[in-house]
């Protein structure tokens, strides 16, 4: 099946849709967004991507991330996918945005306007990650998880390096 994603501008406006594969194989700048989900200590749910996901498969990063469906609403689609990925949900602030790009080994290559998020949920909070998406997690400090992105980036995906170097969560936890 065909999934088609939200192309936009530099400015984030939709301004039409594409394919997700060839969106990524072509680099076209389209609509993504990363959930940092923390709980009472301050400490960010990391996921570890599963092996089989089509890039950055085995890595660690944010607690989710994907793209809202083509002329899906925003807010509609980081509920979805925290839940359809992560196993829960909780309410979400949207802190921002950024735009990267970044290539792959595989050929494919991400050029995304991708809003971020944060919210909070228990460390002690059920979480049952769909083993299609998540081979692994855990809670760990901010400062923890740069410094070993730091220490060991082949181990992180290209973005999660990107929004952690960048101290874009502090200022909101």
């Amino acid at each position: 099946m065909q999934e088609y994603i939200n192309l936009t501008d530099a400015q984030g406006a939709r301004i039409g849709k594409s394919e997700k594969i060839f969106a990524h194989k072509k680099g076209l700048l389209h609509e993504a967004f990363s959930l940092f989900i923390f709980n009472n200590q301050k400490e960010l749910l990391l996921q570890k991507r599963a092996i089989g996901k089509y890039h950055s498969g085995g890595l660690w990063t944010n607690t989710c991330c994907s793209h809202p469906r083509y002329e899906e609403l925003l807010e509609t689609a980081i509920h979805r996918r925290l839940l359809e990925e992560m196993g829960f949900d909780c309410q979400m602030q949207n802190i921002g945005h950024i735009v990267y790009t970044a290539p792959f080994d595989n050929g494919l290559q991400e050029h995304e306007f991708d809003y971020l998020f944060i919210g909070t949920y228990p460390a002690s909070g059920n979480i049952h990650p769909d083993p299609l998406e998540v081979s692994d997690w855990r809670w760990i400090s901010l400062e923890k998880a740069e410094n070993d992105a730091n220490s060991n980036p082949e181990n992180y995906t290209e973005w999660f390096k990107i929004i952690i170097s960048k101290h874009l969560l502090e200022k909101h936890i």
